[in-house]
Order: C-alpha cells, then sequence, then structure tokens
C-alpha cells in the first residue's frame, strides 16, 4: 500500500480501506455497504452525461423541415422581385406547404396544432 493509506485509513459508506488493503480486497459484506455510495456516483455520473447524449434526438426531433428537399444540404428558393407577375406573393416560412415554396394555408393548421404563430412571407409591388 501507498504511505498515505497506511498513515491514514479510508472508509467507504463503513467499508474501511486499511494498511495493505484495496478495493480488490473487499468481502461480499463489504461491497454490499459500498453500493449506495457507488449508486450515487453512477447517477451523478449519468446526470452529467446525460445533456451531450439527448443532443442528436432533441435535434432531430425539432426539426423544422420535415420534407422538402432533404437531399439538399441547405434549400435556398431565389425569387426576383422585378418577375412578380402578381401584384402580392406570399411565401411560406412553416415548411409545410404541398406547393412549397408558395404559401398554400398549410400553417393554419400547423398554428392549430402546435400553438405555433407562423404565417407566410408576403411580398407586394410597390405602386406608383
Amino acid at each position: 500500500g501507498s504511505l498515505s493509506s497506511e498513515l491514514f485509513p479510508v472508509s467507504f459508506c463503513g467499508a474501511e480501506l486499511g494498511a495493505g488493503q484495496s478495493l480488490s480486497s473487499l468481502v461480499f459484506s463489504e461491497w454490499l455497504r459500498l453500493l449506495p455510495f457507488l449508486g450515487v456516483l453512477a447517477l451523478l455520473g449519468y446526470l452529467a452525461v446525460r445533456p451531450f447524449l439527448l443532443k442528436k434526438k432533441q435535434q432531430k426531433d425539432s426539426l423544422i423541415n420535415l420534407k422538402i428537399q432533404k437531399e439538399n444540404p441547405k434549400v435556398v428558393n431565389e425569387i426576383n422581385i422585378e418577375d412578380l407577375c402578381l401584384t402580392k406573393a406570399a411565401y411560406c416560412r412553416c415548411w409545410r406547404s404541398k406547393t412549397f415554396p408558395a404559401c398554400d394555408g398549410s400553417h393554419n393548421k400547423h398554428n392549430e396544432l402546435t400553438g405555433d404563430n407562423v404565417g407566410p412571407l408576403i411580398l407586394k409591388k410597390k405602386e406608383v
């Protein structure tokens, strides 16, 4: 054993390690007395690591875009305002539109189900 264990016996929950004794030399009854201590250590270790384990699942559960252009790393739609044929155009921001990128009103059902308040992006031609 080390000098410190010879001078100062170590005690874990009533299981005392004396000079020349190691954790591997404990008898069954001493291991039983260590169980609460080891359980608390395991729980603290789990609680410390848990936030890192669940991040990927939480991120996957919080996806906004569930099905539109999933093969692309980023969905980008570019529309020149000069090319607008209508005086007003509505574009989807909820990612639920069947006519994406144009809004089809799917945000209304999404808002009802989730309590969200998302609406379309509306572009208007300036009247001159």
